[in-house]
């Protein structure tokens, strides 16, 4: 037991941060994100004639980005899309809860981050997909994600237009099950 408590510790410790250093993650500001499904299964549906139609666990994922704003709502959610094994999205995080709070924040008030924004959706649609077929606590996303901080008004659009046709260039997608390198 205790060897193996080194060996996990050893690759928590090995393991390294795709995040920006210095970064605050929680200042307004606009981040695509891209977060696939644990071994990229193709579980939240299928690109039929360049759509996508969503099973019933991508209808519980696109709820879920849906409904975020309503857990934090500093937050807007662009332009997004459920693919077979991957969600891309646009978060805008307008906002700080801290600033114009006057000298004391309410002590309930806290900044939140992109990363846990990210938490959220993962945790609220694993859980409810988790619930449909019966396998609690099997994980649904991969330990990671990519994101983006978008710079300018340019990046927006490009990522937008990325976004919307993403179906369109599904089979040359890196996440295509046929362009995985096992």
């Amino acid at each position: 037991m205790e060897l193996m408590n080194q060996r996990s510790d050893s690759n928590q410790r090995s393991r390294r941060s795709i995040r920006l250093k210095e970064y605050d993650y929680s200042q307004a500001g606009a981040y695509f994100v891209t977060v696939c499904t644990k071994h990229r299964k193709m579980i939240f549906g299928d690109i039929v004639e360049d759509g996508m139609f969503l099973s019933p666990f991508g209808l519980v994922v696109k709820e879920c980005c849906q409904d975020l704003p309503r857990h934090y709502h500093l937050l807007e959610l662009d332009a997004f899309i459920v693919m077979p094994n991957h969600v891309h999205g646009i978060f805008l995080i307008t906002g700080n809860p801290h600033v114009g709070a006057g000298l004391k924040p309410a002590p309930t008030s806290k900044p939140y981050t992109l990363p846990e924004i990210v938490r959220a959706l993962k945790t609220f649609s694993a859980r409810r997909i988790n619930e449909i077929r019966k396998t609690p606590g099997i994980p649904v996303w991969q330990r990671n994600y990519y994101e983006h901080v978008i710079r300018n008004e340019i990046d927006l659009e490009e990522t937008r237009e990325y976004i919307q046709n993403n179906p369109l260039k599904w089979a040359e997608d890196e996440t295509h099950p046929s362009n995985i390198i096992k």
